[in-house]
């Protein structure tokens, strides 16, 4: 890679905890604040006795995080499982069909708009070596490389800390004593919009409209669970 290349042109390369960093984080947070606002509307004697809400609140965060750990391993590893099982279909194409996969791989560059002695040749150099050509072929028709897949493992531990940390946000006013619920729903939107605004890093989207959009979400989501905890509690008292 050109110096010029390397300083100007890079895309973010997580191990695999990114991703499910971020979604744990936001699930966390908005699943808690959503709970805990529930609790809130549908608990007659709140003002007086916070317990409920608390209890609620750490069940909320043990049981998703731990479910968001165990369906991110599943989900992780299921993935890399049926991308090696594609790439080893691919290496028993090139071995036994060496010169058909060579030809498609000729077809293929010639797709992309390079001239057809130019793909042939390239083709024949790239499959004079098994193990390049299946990263060759794996690339261009899976988008992976082989052994490239992320770990489970990560994703999982990655998955389970951010969620556990965005589930505590609503949690740390309580903690504290509080027993109102407003001090939880200022908490809670101001983490709502900043991790909205981080996630702008890695994407597109101006810092304020990933921050209003989480925001405006989180926010509906309390709402309404707030709204049905205070039915569900006027109908059992």
């Amino acid at each position: 890679m050109s110096e010029i290349h390397a300083s100007t042109h890079q895309h973010p390369e997580d191990g695999g905890w990114l991703r499910p960093a971020v979604f744990g984080a936001m699930d966390g947070l908005v699943s808690n604040f959503a709970l805990i606002m529930g609790v809130f509307g549908g608990s007659a004697a709140i003002a007086s006795d916070t317990t409920p809400v608390i209890l609620a609140g750490f069940a909320g965060l043990a049981a998703g995080a731990f479910s968001m750990a165990a369906g991110e391993y599943t989900s992780v590893a299921s993935q890399a499982e049926f991308i090696d099982a594609q790439i080893n279909i691919e290496r028993r194409e090139i071995r036994d069909h060496n010169v058909i996969e060579q030809a498609e791989l000729a077809d293929r560059f010639e797709a992309l708009g390079i001239d057809t002695a130019t793909a042939r040749k390239a083709a024949q150099s790239i499959h004079s070596d098994p193990e390049t050509a299946l990263q060759v072929h794996s690339l261009t028709e899976f988008g992976v490389r082989p052994g490239g897949n992320p770990s489970p493992m990560v994703a999982a531990v990655a998955s389970f800390v951010s969620f556990a940390a965005g589930a505590l946000v609503p949690l740390l006013p309580l903690l504290f004593g509080v027993t109102i619920v407003w001090p939880t729903v200022y908490v809670s939107l101001a983490a709502l919009f900043a991790c909205g605004a981080v996630v702008t890093r890695i994407t597109s989207r101006p810092w304020w409209f990933g921050g209003l959009r989480q925001l405006v979400l989180g926010a509906a989501a309390a709402a309404l669970t707030y709204g049905i905890g205070s039915l569900v509690g006027y109908g059992l008292g």
